[in-house]
């Protein structure tokens, strides 16, 4: 167990007004998480600390061969007063393959979890109640030493820090456009595309340029060998169902494995869907849409929880799903998810865990 020292800061920021717009990772608590390693004596020093800038070297090595990665999660306030955590067992369990990939020192299921599980729990009045809302959890590890040779770091920093947010996306639930990419490639097996790094987002960048300028939301990538199977979008995972069942692409490690992606699968079998783990091409999706068998599609993800899909653009095709509608399983998933998530269901799979006394 981590023995985590906290100095609370003596000019607490104002809170968001009840029913201000927050938009999302635009706002910033009070407190943050930092936690050193240092080779030879391990991660030590957990501490909550007021939020602020950190002062680096220019010469860290994180600015110069991106030994860097980030997770995602939220808290939620619930009817009865309590804050809960989303599965961060997953998220934890998720850093350290990443961790792994990028060599960087894995850090202690217990410890991620007790880590976020404090800084949140200092600032939980920070967290929104509106529906919709949630208190955005982002910890991320850097490489710190100043060492122009690209060799594993030998100091890094562990950080949580806190944001109040809205939706992910302005236009809410509402079914968005994606742009399936057939010029540029994300990530090939044997990469890092598995990893949460930043890496892979940067990468994403000129895709996702190209779709805005073109009017829609996200990129959906597809492999980067064949060029013809679909991966997952930008910010999420994505599925799609054809013909009474659940497709997704399968995890072949170029894929991060989302946890909402999990709690989706999970679901729609315990509601009697076939859910196909499996490789789909671009070419099967304009297959089933001419054929009518295209049903529905969503992303899943942290962020947005889920996005249903209202449009798809491959090369010279646009496909419009569902009328341009969210589909009924899209709602009941987001329903159920988020149901559980801010205690409106109840959790019977031990999904929410408690944070504080």
């Amino acid at each position: 167990m981590l023995d985590i020292k906290i100095i609370k800061t003596d000019a607490p920021k104002a809170k968001p007004a009840p029913g201000q717009k927050l938009g999302f990772g635009k706002i910033f608590t009070d407190h943050m998480f930092i936690m050193n390693y240092t080779e030879g004596q391990g991660w030590h020093d957990a501490r909550i600390v007021p939020f602020q800038n950190i002062s680096l070297s220019p010469a860290a090595m994180v600015y110069h061969y991106g030994q860097e990665m980030f997770e995602g999660l939220k808290a939620y306030k619930n009817p009865d007063g309590n804050v809960y955590l989303f599965r961060p067992d997953m998220n934890a369990k998720r850093t350290n393959n990443t961790n792994d990939r990028l060599v960087i020192p894995q850090i202690p299921v217990e410890d991620f979890v007790q880590a976020v599980s404090a800084v949140v729990d200092v600032d939980r009045d920070w967290i929104p109640t509106e529906p919709g809302t949630s208190l955005y959890i982002r910890p991320f590890i850097i490489a710190t030493d100043e060492f122009l040779g690209v060799a594993p770091s030998k100091t890094y920093l562990f950080m949580v820090i806190l944001s109040p947010s809205g939706a992910y996306y302005e236009s809410g639930l509402a079914p968005v456009g994606i742009w399936i990419e057939d010029e540029f490639v994300r990530a090939v097996r044997g990469g890092i595309g598995f990893a949460k790094t930043g890496g892979n987002y940067a990468a994403s960048l000129i895709a996702q340029k190209k779709a805005h300028d073109a009017g829609y939301s996200q990129v959906l990538w597809l492999d980067g060998v064949e060029r013809k199977y679909i991966e997952e979008v930008g910010a999420m995972n994505i599925f799609f169902k054809i013909a009474g069942k659940v497709v997704t692409p399968s995890l072949n490690g170029s894929i991060l494995p989302g946890i909402t992606r999990d709690s989706t699968i999970q679901l729609c079998k315990d509601w009697g869907y076939e859910v196909q783990e499996r490789k789909i091409s671009a070419e099967e999706l304009l297959e089933a849409q001419k054929n009518g068998t295209l049903e529905e599609v969503f992303g899943t993800g942290t962020a947005a929880v889920i996005s249903p899909v209202g449009k798809l653009r491959y090369q010279d095709d646009v496909m419009t799903i569902n009328g341009g509608q969210i589909g009924q399983l899209s709602q009941k998933l987001y329903d159920t998810i988020t149901g559980i998530q801010t205690g409106l269901l109840p959790d019977e799979k031990g999904w929410r865990v408690k944070v504080g006394g």
